[in-house]
């Protein structure tokens, strides 16, 4: 079988967005070995296309790298909540969209190999526009990205974030149906 069994487990960290441990485990020929784990709650990502049919995108600052990023609409999980139930909030808090219906796309995880983060893709249909409720340590800006125009961000690798990458990428595959 090719499983790894924990025979020893250390927190290492405990933080506000993920944890991180560190686990001895055996592995199928017998021998052990070190895995450090990032665990996380996940989180949602959301395809919006506005009255034209385009992609609606964020425009934040990411500290990680130390860049402005272009992004689908997306949040982090809490602790037991239910993705569809934070997929609709967090495409109000970043939009002002709130979708009739959404539906669920696609899980992914970005990091298999050290990180649990599952990020759940929806697609918001039949939306109305309203007032965004960013929270107080959220400042994006709002833009729409024709197909075309989001494959060539792609291409040129202004887009890097994993997520919308993939969405562009289902919606470059839909409509070639």
């Amino acid at each position: 079988m090719m499983e790894e069994k924990t025979i020893e487990r250390e927190v290492i960290y405990e933080g506000k967005v993920f944890d991180v441990e560190k686990h001895v485990v055996t592995l199928p020929n017998g021998n052990t070995s070190v895995r450090e784990l990032v665990y996380h709650n996940g989180a949602v990502a959301i395809i919006a296309f506005d009255e034209q049919g385009d992609l609606i995108v964020v425009e934040q600052y990411r500290k990680a790298f130390e860049s402005l990023s272009i992004e689908i609409p997306a949040g982090k999980l809490e602790k037991g909540e239910d993705p569809l139930d934070c997929a609709g909030r967090e495409l109000k808090e970043e939009t002002g969209y709130v979708a009739k219906e959404l539906r669920h796309v696609f899980d992914f995880y970005g990091a298999p190999g050290f990180c649990s983060e599952r990020v759940h893709i929806y697609e918001a249909i039949d939306l109305t526009a309203g007032d965004r409720q960013l929270d107080e340590d959220e400042f994006l800006e709002n833009k729409t990205l024709k197909l075309e125009e989001a494959l060539e961000l792609v291409a040129d690798g202004t887009i890097v974030d994993a997520k919308t990458i993939m969405a562009i990428q289902h919606w470059q595959i839909r409509t070639l149906k």
